[in-house]
């Protein structure tokens, strides 16, 4: 069949990637040509510890405590519109024990299979893109959070995945050659990382070469005839396909609107600079538990990501956030100091954010030549291969590998 992909991040590589394997015509559409965005400036990181949803009582606590300071990790881009303040009823509403409980086996089931299919993706492509399976350090500041990790990690064990609890000794001995004001952390040994930009810039040059065809253009609509969706259109002209695959990241809402889906949206901005030569080097990738921030070592330096700035997209950088991040980077490593630290440029991107904090991964009943496939959040680059591989069966008409019934795209109708 002919294929359309809408959305040039991760995920709609992958999708492409998967759908060339199974024989199908693949066209990917995005309005930057799938060179920049969202999937080239994240912390890398494939995530199997990140088993419980953005819609968390935790999260909720955080966010009420963070919400009224513009300096602080968590806030909104601005005052709420009614789309935004339904978005977060939605949130609110999906923020409890019994559907943490419920969405947290199948986030950690994706992640390891994600895992899985990386190590498979790499080997078939021969690229090298700084793959390692290091696990994750949670880093923690405070002895409150050290004990909210260790039990976190305690849970984790239980789902099957291994961690071991450090004091700041023992991380200490894990990175000798970094200074470090932690005290202590659990390391999640199952979590692996890479170089995004590597990885992208690889993955679509390895497209390219295989016949998928890159249009860059914005979307300016969808045309839906009938139970089926006719052609996207597009600055100069109409793009037709036999199936169409929705994968645009923070823009997939508005674009779901205009075929009659319903997907509950919004960007939830992050910021993030690579320090090109730190002055101390980290082995294993973290995350600073109170600044939320992520560390990851990459091939061209060390990445610092943060934030989550809730809106709709929106181009800028509210630089009192990123002041935060500097804080929090010397506050844990004092080598980095602000100056350092703030020579490096600063990016930010829109991750696509559900109201329940679980993707948007399967077809609609409304339209029959439509699968969706967005709404990752922070795990986008993490779930990347294993969202491919589900499109595809999905594309084919065939029984998915693990059941994605919480993961329709149709679960707020």
């Amino acid at each position: 069949m002919n294929v359309v992909v809408i959305g040039g991040g991760v995920v709609g590589l992958c999708a492409a990637d998967e759908l060339l394997q199974r024989g199908h015509r693949v066209t990917v559409v995005d309005r930057t040509g799938a060179t920049e965005g969202c999937s080239y400036g994240n912390g890398g990181i494939v995530v199997p510890s990140h088993f419980v949803p953005l819609a968390s009582p935790g999260m909720v606590r955080i966010g009420l405590k963070m919400m009224l300071r513009r300096d602080t990790p968590f806030g909104l881009a601005g005052l709420p519109d009614l789309a935004t303040l339904a978005w977060m009823g939605r949130f609110l509403k999906n923020a409890n024990k019994s559907q943490v409980e419920a969405n947290s086996p199948i986030l950690k089931e994706l992640n390891l299979r994600s895992r899985t299919a990386y190590e498979a993706l790499l080997s078939r492509l021969r690229i090298s893109v700084g793959y390692a399976q290091r696990g994750l350090l949670m880093l923690c500041n405070t002895e409150k959070a050290l004990e909210e990790e260790i039990a976190l990690g305690e849970t984790a064990g239980k789902l099957g995945l291994r961690t071991v609890p450090l004091s700041n000794e023992e991380v200490a001995k894990l990175e000798p050659e970094l200074d470090l004001n932690v005290q202590g952390g659990v390391h999640f040994l199952d979590d692996a990382h890479l170089t995004p930009p590597a990885f992208m810039n690889a993955l679509r040059e390895s497209l390219e070469q295989r016949g998928v065809s890159f249009v860059c253009s914005e979307v300016k609509g969808l045309y839906r005839s009938q139970r089926r969706l006719g052609a996207v259109e597009l600055q100069a002209g109409s793009l037709g396909a036999d199936q169409f695959v929705l994968a645009a990241g923070a823009w997939s809402g508005e674009l779901g609107k205009a075929i009659g889906l319903n997907l509950p949206m919004l960007s939830g901005k992050g910021y993030g600079l690579t320090v090109k030569n730190p002055p101390q080097p980290l082995n294993t990738p973290c995350i600073f538990t109170e600044a939320r921030i992520a560390i990851t070592p990459m091939l061209d330096g060390i990445r610092f990501v943060g934030t989550l700035e809730l809106g709709h997209p929106k181009d800028g950088i509210t630089q009192s956030r990123v002041e935060g991040m500097y804080k929090g980077i010397e506050q844990y490593f004092p080598a980095f100091t602000r100056e350092r630290v703030a020579a490096s440029p600063v990016w930010f991107g829109h991750r696509p954010c559900t109201p329940d904090g679980m993707p948007y991964i399967g077809r609609t009943r409304r339209i029959d030549n439509v699968v969706v496939a967005t709404g990752h959040a922070m795990m986008g680059m993490s779930l990347g291969p294993i969202t491919g591989r589900l499109v595809g069966t999905l594309v084919d008409c065939e029984p998915t590998e693990l059941p994605i019934d919480r993961l329709s795209p149709d679960r707020y109708d």
